[in-house]
């Protein structure tokens, strides 16, 4: 199974690209601000402690952290944001589930619909996407990233002691998705890291059911549709049934 977000691996990718740096911690500002409106301690809020995490791994600096939450807080003046989830098809009838965090929904609805037309896609009614779905905890290592490096059936066996659910290798990079239960991804979490791993990112994430497969054209057209989205400041992360 592929749960990952395309945004987050296309995120990764970013993030080596000093002009992309400006986009990629807005979004990141945006999901601390978000998740600190229940509370400015992430010992007692998980999504604003998957937040900073997430922030961490992606090395934003520590006065824009701080002022996302203070904004989320209410201590700092900053525009109403709001959580959005739109189901829609993309290419080939592909399924999708795109998060994201605006401070103006029909700008980002329209936006939104103006990309999906671009790949012949469009927006579905709530509930007949997101069925083909499950929600599950996704956390992501890469074996070159640990000290000493370890070797990939070593990083499975240490996933599965630690209680993982399934595991999934990219096919495009090498990266291992650890699933787990929601309820325990936390748990799951600590046990790798216990084991002296390096964690890439622990999320709650939409997984595909069944994946589709899709002619190689179509998949290179998927693969522009989330990237297009990815620009729009708004969205946060998308999901697909597409067998990457």
């Amino acid at each position: 199974m592929s749960g990952h977000s395309h945004a987050k691996t296309i995120l990764h990718k970013k993030t080596l690209e000093d002009q992309k740096r400006g986009k990629v911690f807005s979004k990141l500002a945006r999901m601390i601000s978000v998740a600190a409106r229940e509370g400015a301690n992430p010992g007692s809020n998980p999504k604003l402690r998957q937040a900073l995490d997430e922030a961490r791994s992606f090395n934003m600096p520590k006065d824009n952290v701080e002022r996302a939450i203070k904004k989320g807080t209410g201590e700092l003046e900053g525009a109403k944001l709001e959580a959005v989830t739109y189901e829609a098809y993309g290419p080939r009838g592909t399924a999708l589930i795109i998060e994201g965090i605006t401070d103006n929904k029909n700008r980002t609805l329209s936006e939104i619909k103006q990309i999906l037309q671009k790949y012949g896609g469009k927006l579905a009614e709530a509930g007949s996407v997101k069925w083909m779905f499950e929600r599950k905890g996704a956390i992501t290592m890469n074996p070159d990233d640990q000290i000493p490096i370890i070797k990939k059936d070593e990083l499975e066996m240490k996933a599965i002691e630690a209680g993982a659910e399934d595991i999934y290798w990219h096919k495009t990079e090498d990266l291992l998705d650890v699933f787990t239960k929601p309820a325990e991804l936390a748990k799951v979490r600590k046990n790798l890291e216990n084991q002296g791993l390096k964690i890439s990112s622990a999320t709650l994430d939409w997984v595909a059911k069944e994946q589709v497969e899709v002619s190689d054209k179509d998949k290179e057209n998927c693969q522009k549709l989330f990237e297009d989205l990815d620009e729009s400041e708004a969205v946060q992360d998308i999901y697909s049934n597409l067998n990457l």
